[in-house]
């Protein structure tokens, strides 16, 4: 750190004084402002209202919080210079992405400088053979499998919006196939990543791209789900995976939560290799079908799909419906073409702004939860118990095969009395999936919202642990501050 710091006072960017003259409006020096400018070029700086406002903010409802000035890096020794700077002059560091988190993960509680990495959207090598691909933070999912796409091998974890690659590595992002393909956390195999003092770290050496090792500690796996508060993730190496030879969907209709749910545990048991299993209640299957023109029964419902060999996939059919069918199962229908599989998943990925078309002029409230599989139908039946008991408006999506599901929930950003019921509910449905020895989230991170039920999930040992972690690697707290602890 100490090089880039004479360079930058040889610069003449700081003459070893404090830029930051935040006072009561919490605002950077100009001396300081021309300083990042200096280091990226005027044109990539931003002090902006409308600008601030558009960065401290997600898909969230928690409150816009803007930063105090965004700088769009072009490359990753640009990003280890600002990072140097901030952190001598004790200036705040919060990196972003897409902005499609949903816990507030953006928001600049004490203000400092965004650090917006979609200017860096190359894919820097890609390895067939190995199965391997590197990428930079600002590529996205749909961009890097449009990019892979005639090597024969998909990027596919899904979390339905198009977030940029190393976002997903920081919120430790999920979706839809990861029942058969895993998470983030299993398909990361390296990470470069800007220490916030502006080292340049690479957390499994340089350049490797092994499937496996036993050397050391897990550092890749240290900053999966750090979201922004360890350092900033400028490079991603990424494990492909083969493009299935066939792909069919199916949908089918319940006569209960726990008959679906039942159904997901009897076909995870029979060993059938789903690749995604996606459950959706009446009142969502109802907003679907109204958003995206389906044509569905309004009843809990599983949204199927297999991959595979067509040999494989017809026997794998068979014996999903066999088993739906033993639980009370209606209308079965499966879609191989293309077109109508993706009207299918365009509808599933479109839940969200579905469910909001119910209740024009209201927010969305998204929260989620993960338990062990055996005890979903349980807090699957509770949740809607509850949500009738408190007279919310809301519907559930959920990827359970892996045990985690979404409540999406309306609420009208002027009714203080329906967001504290709406708040309540969350905070009662997180603990109650810990009460099944669950997590308070398995997708959407901790970001703002979750911190004191992390608490409750990891224990007062487990806290103080990744205290230490965080001390060691951001001694001055300035990493995406406010956040996950």
């Amino acid at each position: 750190m100490a090089s880039l710091l004479r360079a930058a006072a040889t610069w003449g960017l700081f003459p070893w004084r404090s830029y930051c003259s935040r006072g009561t409006q919490g605002k950077l020096s100009k001396d300081f402002v021309e300083a990042l400018k200096a280091v990226v070029g005027s044109p990539h700086v931003s002090t902006a209202a409308s600008v601030l406002e558009q960065h401290g903010h997600d898909e969230s409802m928690h409150r816009c919080q803007p930063p105090d000035a965004v700088v769009w890096p072009q490359n990753v020794e640009q990003v280890s210079q600002l990072a140097a700077l901030c952190y001598s002059q004790g200036v705040p560091i919060v990196p972003f992405g897409t902005g499609t988190g949903l816990e507030g993960g953006v928001c600049a509680v004490q203000g400092g400088v965004c650090i917006n990495l979609t200017h860096m959207d190359r894919v820097l090598e890609l390895n067939p053979e190995d199965f391997s691909v590197v990428v930079q933070p600002g590529v996205t999912r749909k961009a890097l499998n449009t990019h892979v796409r005639g090597s024969g091998l998909w990027f596919p974890v899904d979390p339905g919006a198009d977030a940029s690659l190393c976002g997903m590595v920081a919120t430790g992002a999920s979706g839809t196939n990861t029942v058969r393909y895993g998470n983030m956390r299993d398909n990361v195999l390296n990470l470069e990543v800007v220490l916030p003092d502006g080292r340049l770290l690479h957390t499994a050496g340089l350049g490797r791209h092994f499937r496996k090792s036993a050397a050391g500690y897990n550092l890749t796996g240290l900053f999966v789900g750090s979201e922004g508060t360890l350092g900033l993730i400028t490079a991603a190496t990424l494990r492909l995976h083969p493009t299935p030879e066939a792909t069919v969907a199916a949908t089918c209709a319940f006569p209960s939560v726990q008959a679906a749910v039942d159904s997901t545990i009897q076909i995870l048991h029979s060993a059938v290799p789903v690749a995604r299993i996606e459950f959706m209640d009446d009142v969502t299957m109802d907003a679907c079908n109204r958003y995206s023109n389906l044509n569905c029964s309004v009843a809990p419902t599983l949204f199927l799909e297999f991959h595979g060999s067509e040999q494989a996939l017809a026997e794998q059919l068979q014996r999903t419906e066999e088993i739906t069918q033993d639980n009370g199962a209606s209308h079965f229908s499966w879609a191989k073409e293309a077109e109508q599989r993706s009207q299918l998943w365009a509808a599933r990925h479109n839940a969200w702004y579905a469910c909001l078309a119910l209740r024009p002029g209201c927010k969305g409230y998204g929260t989620d939860v993960c338990v062990p599989i055996s005890r979903l139908p349980e807090i699957l039946v509770q949740t809607k118990e509850d949500l009738k008991a408190e007279g919310l408006t809301g519907g559930i999506v959920g990827h359970v095969g892996d045990g985690n599901f979404h409540c999406i929930l309306l609420v009208d950003p002027e009714d203080a009395e329906e967001i504290r019921r709406v708040k309540a509910f969350a905070h009662q449905l997180a603990r109650r999936a810990l009460a099944l020895h669950g997590t308070c989230t398995g997708e959407h991170g901790i970001g703002l919202g979750k911190r004191q039920l992390l608490q409750e999930e990891v224990g007062t040992v487990g806290m103080e642990t990744m205290w230490q972690l965080k001390a060691t690697l951001d001694p001055r707290g300035l990493m995406n501050p406010g956040k996950v602890l």
